[in-house]
């Protein structure tokens, strides 16, 4: 039986990288994928999957009112969605998403962060605690060796954000993974 997946992490720990090689993987064997990323993110270029390391790859995109189960439900020669930036879906999607997989028989893995800069969970994260099926952590690092587990956002000068609009897009230059411990150090 097919499942959710919702693989998660910090920023900068190649969750991109992962999704890229999973549709390498279901690809070489003949196999059709579907990969999606979210609308809002446009860094690398509107329905551009890019990892860090310099892969890359068109995918479709997901917007707020993105009906996922009306998109795939018919489609009988699919065999994965792929989804990036799942932070970013609505707890709606979640849920089409989660009976994709489960009515349809169809294996969707999502990958995504967990929580903003603030701590504070991603809508799409919550739900994908929620209802995903399979749920595991891909690890990355704090500047000081620890384990990172949250992300931090950076101003223009390099100087630590705590408020603000949960969604701001950018990449190195503007958030960084750090360890609750760097966390809570830096918002005093």
């Amino acid at each position: 039986m097919a499942k959710l997946f919702f693989r998660y992490s910090a920023m900068n720990a190649g969750k991109s990288t992962a999704l890229l090689q999973i549709a390498y993987n279901y690809e070489e064997q003949g196999q059709r994928v579907r990969l999606y990323t979210a609308a809002i993110d446009d860094r690398s270029g509107l329905g551009c999957i890019a990892s860090r390391l310099g892969l890359q790859r068109q995918a479709g995109v997901f917007e707020a009112d993105t009906d996922f189960f009306a998109q795939l439900v018919d489609e009988k020669s699919l065999a994965c969605v792929l989804i990036d930036e799942a932070q970013f879906l609505s707890p709606a999607q979640v849920r089409q998403l989660h009976r994709l997989s489960n009515v349809c028989n169809l294996p969707v893995i999502c990958f995504g962060l967990r929580s903003d800069f603030q701590g504070n969970a991603f809508p799409g994260a919550a739900h994908l605690l929620t209802l995903a099926d399979d749920i595991e952590e891909i690890k990355t690092i704090c500047a000081c060796g620890r384990k990172a587990t949250m992300n931090i956002r950076m101003d223009d000068d390099g100087r630590r954000v705590h408020a603000g609009e949960q969604v701001e897009i950018g990449g190195n230059n503007r958030y960084q993974q750090v360890c609750a411990r760097c966390f809570y150090q830096g918002e005093n």
